[in-house]
């Protein structure tokens, strides 16, 4: 990848106070600087993941806003499941006919920075790494999140995280502007 800017909009965006797999597709979220989308279950500075509050409770937040792209959910009705915006627990929702498909998105470098509108600046620290609640949500739907790329390396196809650099309101069809890194990129792993 190189440096030049990509550009996308929101395609949905979605929030849920509870730790539920799916979340609520709503009509703007609110993010906030350190900490995430307001009023969703993972917001705070330190991890709220159950699995990683278990291991330990006061790591930092990696996982504060969740994004994928809409053309994941279109490989996944290919691969004849249904899948709406939202159901995989995704707070954003990004539109790949506007530039940004499920592979560039996880192929962005750690660092990479999200600007929306004029407003909220989110920064990606890692991939979402495909749990045992997708299978549960879709039988066979966890073996389809996995893949591998054409050097056989695994793809870990669930999205992406990131960290709340600047708050604000993100809407559906705002504008997006991804900002490389730079170099020497650092790709990203499971946070």
């Amino acid at each position: 990848m190189n440096n030049a800017l990509l550009t996308t909009t929101v395609a949905a965006v979605h929030r849920d106070a509870e730790h539920r797999f799916s979340k609520q597709r709503v009509p703007f979220i609110e993010l906030e600087s350190g900490m995430g989308v307001v009023g969703d279950a993972h917001w705070g500075r330190t991890v709220k993941h159950r699995s990683r509050v278990r291991a330990d409770p006061g790591q930092p937040n990696l996982r504060q806003v969740h994004l994928i792209s809409d053309s994941l959910l279109a490989h996944l009705q290919d691969l004849d499941f249904d899948i709406a915006p939202g159901e995989l627990g995704e707070n954003i929702t990004l539109a790949a006919t506007d530039g940004l498909d499920w592979r560039e998105l996880i192929a962005l470098p750690v660092g990479a920075q999200l600007q929306f509108g004029n407003g909220p600046l989110l920064q990606l620290t890692g991939l979402r790494n495909p749990c045992s609640q997708i299978e549960a949500h879709q039988r066979g739907l966890l073996a389809a999140m996995v893949g591998r790329d054409d050097m056989g390396r695994v793809l870990r196809k669930a999205g992406v995280m990131s960290i709340v650099v600047t708050g604000g309101t993100v809407a559906d069809g705002d504008p997006v502007t991804v900002h490389l890194p730079p170099p020497p990129h650092q790709p990203m792993a499971i946070v």
